[in-house]
């Protein structure tokens, strides 16, 4: 069985008020191109030809009007679920359940951009045959992100924007899962946020001992601050996004600031002490 792709569009793109009170965060332009078209796209030349579009908000039928039924731009089908409210993003998931008809899934958030798209991960997923899948990143500030904890190379949890970082690495937004996914977002309970967490489902997964991992090669952001909007702008007009995988790899451009080394350089360092400490 193939593997199905979904990306997540809802949400109320509260960071971008007030852009977001005409349009859905994921139409706004990311320089030549509607946000949304990134991760689609990223799916597309990652080898998933079926994509379902979670949206929420006032304007769901932009999303029709834009994407069709997926044709125009490469896919084999396309489908649209809508999320009422703000629920999280594995809320958003469960609405995925019709449309996975018991396969495995390939999630993406549609806010995220990649420099290469990802397929020999799609693959490796594949031949894993159940469990789940998360892909990591090197930021300079990870306390803004999930973050992975690690006893040598097997990742033992996800922290959620943690203020001591256990890793210098964010969990990107793509994940992959198998069926049982929807079993395990049945029996969340909500956060403190009334939401949903897409790391509880991944720490699931986790204690299962079923969590593979595999690291992002070149730059990744999200878009959903003005500033990583205007950021991966000016990525995509400098690099490009979706490339190749054997294209080289280009770090992103925080890591190679003054002011990012030091971020990622003192992120490092608490890292080791806290695996010296053996925490």
């Amino acid at each position: 069985m193939g593997i199905k792709g979904v990306v997540l569009a809802g949400g109320s793109g509260s960071r971008l008020d007030p852009l977001t009170r005409v349009t859905n965060k994921h139409l706004l332009p990311v320089y030549d191109r509607p946000m949304i078209f990134y991760p689609v796209e990223a799916m597309r030349d990652s080898g998933i030809e079926e994509v379902l579009i979670v949206t929420g908000g006032n304007d769901p039928g932009d999303f029709l009007r834009l994407l069709g039924n997926g044709r125009e731009i490469g896919l084999k089908h396309i489908e649209y679920a809508y999320q009422q409210g703000n629920g999280g993003i594995a809320h958003a998931l469960a609405l995925a359940e019709h449309f996975a008809a018991g396969g495995p899934l390939c999630v993406m958030l549609g806010d995220n951009l990649v420099h290469k798209v990802f397929g020999s991960s799609v693959k490796a997923f594949l031949r894993q045959g159940r469990g789940a899948r998360i892909h990591l990143s090197p930021v300079p500030a990870p306390q803004r992100f999930g973050v992975p904890e690690f006893d040598k190379d097997r990742i033992v949890r996800i922290v959620e924007k943690p203020s001591d970082p256990p890793s210098t690495f964010a969990v990107t937004g793509i994940y992959m899962y198998d069926s049982r996914v929807f079993d395990i977002v049945r029996k969340l309970k909500p956060s403190g946020r009334g939401e949903l967490e897409i790391t509880d489902v991944n720490n699931d997964y986790i204690a299962r001992g079923e969590m593979s991992w595999a690291m992002l090669d070149g730059w990744w952001t999200d878009a959903g601050t003005f500033e990583s909007l205007h950021e991966a702008g000016n990525l995509v007009r400098q690099y490009r996004a979706n490339n190749p995988e054997i294209v080289p790899g280009v770090p992103h451009p925080s890591l190679r600031t003054e002011q990012g080394r030091k971020a990622a350089a003192a992120a490092q360092q608490r890292t080791d002490s806290r695996r010296r400490a053996g925490r």
